[in-house]
């Protein structure tokens, strides 16, 4: 159960208690920048990015620091003073780690102590969540026996299927040295196929899938040992899948080790995470703001719709530069868009929750490959998603927060954000443009400027020349600035 000894991890006397082995951070000397060769998001076979570490204060509030006020805050220098299982940190090369990032010198020695503590994370996209949690996760299996190996001990729950399957992807490269290891995917299947029994020891999937494979038993859940919630923010404030998560939780066994990370925590939510999980270790980026350096923010006047479609038509040559993705509001006017654009040449697809998961699949993959450079979406792929050529996000529908019968159209700071860090990714630099066709879509957009405390700087359609060199001269730069983040 969650509170054994994995006979993944070495025992103390191998290598001496976890506060024998790791090291106290030295506040004196400046930490180092980390190198540019880790990588963090999609696995480089699925076309991830590199990892890129801006310069923040890392802050951990340990939960029972008030029942031991000499509880040292430990940190963790190098992936071997871990103890961790040589196979492990064999996976860790592959994905060339070559040393914790901070997040991971604070959150790797919280996770990884015995007996398992709750955790929740903070932490920007690129600063090396996922590895943490994956490396916690393969550290605490027992793949001893040919059994234990064909059952779940582990589950990652992600909101989008696109999602899951990415960190699938991370899974199997951290993972592939490790003997007898199977990861099974748990996210909704084509309306023609039958679920088989779930024989394997990590499982990634969607609440609302796994919820109903528990249930009818395509999925043991008595030998869990550890439960993860990646985009834990979106997680557990959407209405049905903030449900489906409790009722998740409450098919599990009760000493389950609970860890949640997300790049934004809205006050609500953190509140509620406390509970879901209970008595946590909590780490949180210091950030002066939310970052959305490297990201150059511009805007469009269009008179209308029909303008807006035009515009993007305009706009087609430079979003195949390197690759694209176009938010939309709605999957009707995805697929509306989609098909008016291929009708006179284009080559685009889309990505909508109303299409079968195997064609989903097969849409993220070419877009992965290169094989599809245009991509149009709805907010399925707002989170998450590392695919490292997308230079440009396009905002067609600005995002908004739906209220019924609300006097004055909201704009969703959390989903702009996510949307246009698509782009930009771990360094690089990226470019949104958002869409504004009335006078609501545009005190939408004001909403964001002051909210972020930025400006997102207007381009006129009138010259297409400028909105070329404008938008060129941003992709092409290798790097935003040599100072970025700093």
């Amino acid at each position: 159960m969650a509170s054994e000894q994995p006979t993944e991890q070495p025992t103390e006397t191998q290598g001496g208690s976890l506060a024998d082995r790791i090291s106290k951070p030295d506040e004196s000397k400046p930490s180092e920048e980390t190198s540019g060769d880790q990588t963090d998001g999609a696995p480089k076979e699925l076309g991830g990015s590199d990892l890129h570490e801006p310069e923040y204060n890392v802050e951990v509030k340990l939960s029972d620091l008030q029942a031991d006020p000499n509880n040292p805050l430990y940190s963790v220098k190098n992936f071997e003073d871990l103890g961790i299982d040589p196979r492990i940190l064999q996976g860790l090369s592959a994905m060339n780690f070559r040393k914790p990032s901070k997040i991971q010198e604070r959150a790797l020695p919280l996770l990884l102590s015995n007996p398992p503590k709750n955790l929740v994370g903070q932490s920007q996209s690129g600063t090396g969540k996922t590895a943490a949690f994956v490396l916690n996760v393969l550290s605490r299996l027992d793949l001893s026996t040919e059994q234990m190996q064909k059952t779940p001990q582990a589950l990652i729950l992600a909101p989008t299927r696109e999602l899951a399957r990415q960190i699938v992807g991370v899974v199997q490269v951290m993972g592939q040295f490790l003997t007898g290891i199977a990861i099974g995917t748990a996210v909704p299947a084509d309306s023609n196929s039958r679920p088989t029994r779930l024989e394997c020891s990590v499982v990634v999937g969607t609440p609302g899938t796994v919820m109903d494979m528990i249930k009818k038993r395509i999925m043991v859940a008595n030998k869990l040992r550890v439960l993860v919630l990646d985009e834990a923010d979106n997680m557990l404030d959407q209405q049905g899948l903030g449900d489906q998560c409790i009722r998740v939780k409450g098919l599990l066994p009760r000493d389950i080790q609970v860890v949640l990370f997300s790049a934004t925590f809205p006050a609500h939510v953190h509140r509620y995470a406390s509970k879901f999980a209970p008595n946590a270790n909590e780490i949180t980026l210091q950030h002066e703001e939310l970052t959305v350096e490297g990201i150059k923010q511009l805007y469009l006047d269009c008179s209308d719709d029909e303008d807006k479609y035009r515009t993007l038509v305009q706009l087609y040559g430079l979003l195949t530069v390197g690759s694209s993705i176009i938010f939309v509001k709605t999957r009707v006017s995805a697929l509306e868009i989609e098909k008016r654009m291929v009708a006179e040449g284009h080559t685009v697809a889309s990505l909508t929750g109303g299409i079968e998961g195997s064609q989903r699949d097969s849409v993220i993959d070419k877009f992965r490959a290169g094989e599809a450079k245009v991509l149009i979406t709805t907010n399925v792929l707002a989170r998450g998603i590392d695919v490292s050529t997308v230079s440009m996000v396009i905002n067609y529908d600005i995002p908004e927060i739906h209220q019924p019968g609300g006097a004055e159209r909201q704009a969703d700071f959390q989903t702009y954000l996510h949307r246009i860090g698509r782009t930009g990714r771990f360094g690089r630099v990226g470019v949104s443009i958002s869409f504004v066709g009335n006078r609501e879509e545009w005190n939408m957009l004001n909403q964001i400027q002051q909210y972020f405390n930025t400006s997102i700087q207007r381009i006129d359609t009138k010259d297409w020349d400028e909105v070329e060199d404008i938008i060129k001269k941003t992709i092409k730069s290798s790097r935003s600035q040599s100072n970025y983040g700093k």
